[in-house]
């Protein structure tokens, strides 16, 4: 099968939808599928890319770690992948690239699946003007996007029960990333806590990820210290890169508990795997999520999870089975949490760690590319089950004329949908799409 895949974050950006493209792209090229990726540039490119087209693209967008693709692609590129025909046409993002697909989809006579990785609304702060009204347009936008294409894939069951509510009527089919549980089940030899100086009998909580505003931080940051202040034989294990690192680093020295806290970069994928087996548990406070893969990963390597309940994160976590699950962001309870698994025997913790285990076995990567491979035979089956016209020129481009229509009618009713909206904002009151429990 030749499958064209459009997204706005690939590698080498550090990130779960980068990872999760990535770790698709390798397994359906493993199984024999040809995969043509479509990105954008960014710093640190390999130069021996097979299959990848990069697209011009503006670095650190403003200020953040992101590539901005130009929403054009240059036409040598457009004949290049009318070229390659593919049977199935996948996009990770409905803005930028997101667009792109759809415009390549119409040309190739090919069906399109949409991956909605990201609650775009949590990510606004990056824009200028970010507010209510924005997060509102934005959540009207994505919806509108996903009724443009012929199937959805939701990373959860919760960001699927999400997406009905808010409206999405295209078929909707729940598929996770994967993990490969083999890979991160490897046991670690300790080295790692001799290295940072983390005595054997510690208790060590660890969190990975891109340490960004959108992560709910500083939240997590009081949680780990005051825990760490109770317990003194505690330290924290921080893996990551971003723009709430430098704060993070001065509310532990603000604490005293500098000597605790033992930074890390961005990982290679095995010393990563190293990592998470330093960790006695792994602490996730993110409200963004629409699945959260460190937690997938954390488990792959036996390690239970304390976080707060969030839509993708109640998909995982299952209070006391294989990690704490709270229904309220409340430092108290997280901290309890927390020093409820360091109370835990070491036959007790032992089972937490083998439930952790038997949740990620159901993320495999194996078990979720093969659904995606289903629902890609189904879309192609579906519109090869139409009736086959032979189209002249004209009909083509009207077809893509339509096509474009449509992308500009769905900005039209965003925005349309925003402005009837706006009595709400000047009530300080808020709709449901942009409530925490979504």
């Amino acid at each position: 099968m030749k499958i064209a895949m459009f997204t706005n974050t690939f590698t080498p950006h550090v990130g779960g939808v980068a990872r999760s493209v990535q770790g698709l792209v390798d397994e359906l090229r493993r199984l024999g599928h040809h995969v043509l990726v479509v990105a954008p540039e960014f710093e640190n490119v390999a130069p021996d890319e097979t299959d990848v087209l990069r697209i011009p693209a503006v670095q650190n967008f403003n200020g953040s770690d992101f590539s901005l693709p130009m929403p054009v692609l240059p036409i040598k590129v457009s004949h290049l992948l009318k070229d390659f025909q593919p049977d199935i046409v996948h996009s990770h993002h409905p803005f930028l690239l997101g667009e792109t697909a759809l415009r390549i989809a119409v040309s190739c006579d090919a069906p399109v699946i949409f991956t909605h990785h990201t609650r775009y609304e949590q990510y606004t702060h990056y824009l200028p003007g970010d507010s209510d009204l924005l997060k509102h347009f934005v959540i009207d936008l994505v919806n509108g996007y996903c009724n443009l294409c012929n199937a959805v894939v939701a990373p959860s069951r919760s960001i699927a029960d999400m997406l009905l509510k808010q409206g999405v009527l295209s078929p909707i089919e729940v598929i996770p990333t994967g993990v490969d549980p083999l890979y991160f089940a490897e046991p670690e030899d300790g080295a790692w806590r001799h290295r940072l100086g983390i005595p054997e009998d510690a208790i060590v909580v660890g969190h990975v990820g891109r340490l960004a505003a959108e992560k709910n931080l500083p939240f997590l940051c009081q949680a780990v210290c005051r825990f760490l202040l109770g317990n003194p034989a505690a330290h924290f294990l921080l893996i990551g890169e971003g723009s709430a690192r430098e704060e993070m680093v001065a509310e532990f020295h603000r604490q005293g508990l500098q000597q605790r806290l033992h930074l890390q970069g961005i990982l290679d994928r095995r010393s990563l795997t190293s990592a998470y087996h330093c960790m006695d548990v792994f602490a996730f406070a993110s409200q963004s999520e629409t699945q959260g893969l460190v937690l997938a990963e954390a488990m792959a390597a036996g390690t239970p999870v304390v976080a707060v309940d969030a839509p993708g994160v109640r998909d995982i976590v299952v209070d006391t089975h294989n990690g704490r699950l709270l229904s309220l962001e409340v430092i108290d309870s997280f901290v309890e949490a927390l020093c409820w698994v360091a109370r835990l025997s070491a036959e007790r913790r032992m089972q937490l760690r083998q439930n952790a285990l038997q949740s990620a076995e159901q993320l495999s990567v194996v078990n979720c590319v093969g659904k995606m491979l289903e629902l890609y035979y189904e879309r192609i089956r579906a519109e090869s089950a139409l009736p086959q016209i032979a189209e002249s020129r004209w009909q083509k481009a009207r077809k893509r004329i339509s096509r474009e229509f449509e992308i500009l009618k769905n900005y039209g009713h965003a925005i349309e949908d925003t402005i009837h909206w706006l009595p709400l904002i000047k009530a300080d009151e808020k709709p449901a799409e942009t409530k925490k429990d979504l």
